[in-house]
């Protein structure tokens, strides 16, 4: 679709392109042959207001001679006159003014265009004619110079136009990149969005999925089907909480809450989950820590770091959870995990929507919007989240305010 996008691009501006070098070669030549025909004819119209300076031609005339009238420096010519019924010629011509078949014949082609003024194409010649009481006159002035002028000028133009296009196209290659590349980046972020939606749905139907088949196992008690059912029923809200979040119909309601509870409690779903993958999930909460803020969105940003240390996690690594107070008005929620170290360049993007640390492994895909949206709610609560990474452990660190 891009590629079309850019094509179409290119030949819309290309076309338009086209049509202005048209026009503007086409204006000039037509307005270049104008004036030529224009400077020829009042040559002529001069010629004859000033008959006594016609020079008499030699047998075929001579170009060697230039003619002036009123100091100008007049085009190969000739005037024909007719009185009496005999045609006599004279100018500065290559034709042959005594062959009277010749001169004949240009009166009769004079005649059968009708008009004052013309061109013969045959002879290469434009005439005007005049009458006054001496006779009738028609001067004929040579247009091959300016025909060779005028071919002249459309091989120039031709060229131009050529070189002129193929610079715009190269141009116009330049402008659709930098034109479509909003489209392509909204295009790529449009895909990202779709995998990332997809990704993030499946952590909830991960922990629904493992509670569900712990829950058929026959050695299950009474007390363990309750606590999956519960799990069940947690992380079917949590998905409802994020499909509404990613439509952007989630609201935040903010209350009182017990954050050490909430932490304990976003544990529990998850317990099958590492329990399935060989990893061992270690929890150090402190008691009695409450906080202000929106009690399903604080616990998406749980689900959603547990969610990354879980699949980040190096086989039968460990998964550390603490919760603690670092000052009277904050405390620090940290999920750290043993596993491959994110590089100093990846910590300070991975929260950015739609990046990828490892574009390779989209298919376990976790540091992308998943993390974004977590900034985004924390932040939405006056807190702060980040990431560090040191001596192969990788840790998430959230930091909010806290109710005294």
């Amino acid at each position: 679709m891009l590629k079309r996008l850019r094509i179409k691009f290119i030949c819309i501006n290309m076309a338009i392109v086209t049509v202005i070098l048209a026009v503007i070669f086409g204006l000039v030549i037509f307005s270049t042959r104008q004036n030529l025909a224009e400077q020829s004819i009042r040559m002529m119209q001069s010629v004859m207001a000033e008959p006594e300076e016609f020079s008499p031609p030699d047998q075929f005339g001579e170009l060697n001679r230039p003619v002036r009238v009123r100091d100008e420096v007049l085009l190969p010519y000739f005037t024909l006159q007719e009185k009496d019924g005999v045609l006599s010629a004279s100018g500065n011509t290559y034709y042959d003014l005594t062959d009277e078949d010749f001169l004949s014949d240009l009166k009769a082609a004079v005649e059968s265009q009708g008009g004052e003024t013309g061109v013969l194409s045959d002879y290469n010649l434009r005439f005007y004619r005049h009458s006054d009481p001496m006779g009738k006159f028609i001067v004929f002035a040579d247009t091959s110079s300016e025909q060779a002028t005028v071919n002249s000028l459309i091989r120039t133009s031709a060229l131009v136009g050529i070189i002129s296009f193929l610079v715009f196209l190269g141009i116009s290659f330049a402008l659709a990149r930098w034109a479509v590349r909003p489209v392509e980046r909204a295009w790529e972020q449009q895909r990202q969005f779709v995998a990332d939606a997809s990704h993030e749905l499946k952590t909830p139907l991960t922990v629904i999925t493992t509670n569900a088949e712990l829950l058929k196992s026959p050695d299950c008690s009474d007390t363990e089907r309750d606590r999956y059912a519960g799990s069940i029923l947690t992380m079917s809200g949590q998905m409802r909480g994020l499909v509404e979040g990613l439509n952007g119909t989630a609201k935040m309601h903010f209350s009182d809450l017990d954050f050490s509870a909430l932490v304990s409690d976003a544990l529990l779903p998850f317990e099958p989950v590492f329990f399935e993958k060989g990893l061992l999930l270690d929890s150090d909460i402190a008691e009695g820590i409450s906080t202000s803020g929106s009690e399903s969105h604080l616990k998406q940003v749980i689900d959603i770091l547990l969610d990354n240390a879980q699949k980040y996690a190096s086989d039968g690594a460990t998964v550390t959870v603490t919760l603690k107070r670092v000052d009277k008005s904050h405390c620090l929620l940290t999920v750290a995990n043993e596993g491959e170290s994110i590089s100093p360049a990846d910590l300070k993007k991975i929260f950015q929507r739609f990046y990828r640390v490892d574009k390779a492994r989209s298919m376990n895909h976790s540091y992308g919007l998943g993390l974004s949206i977590a900034q985004s709610i924390v932040e939405q609560h006056g807190g702060k989240i980040w990431a560090e990474s040191e001596n192969g452990v990788n840790s998430f660190f959230v930091r909010l305010g806290t109710i005294n």
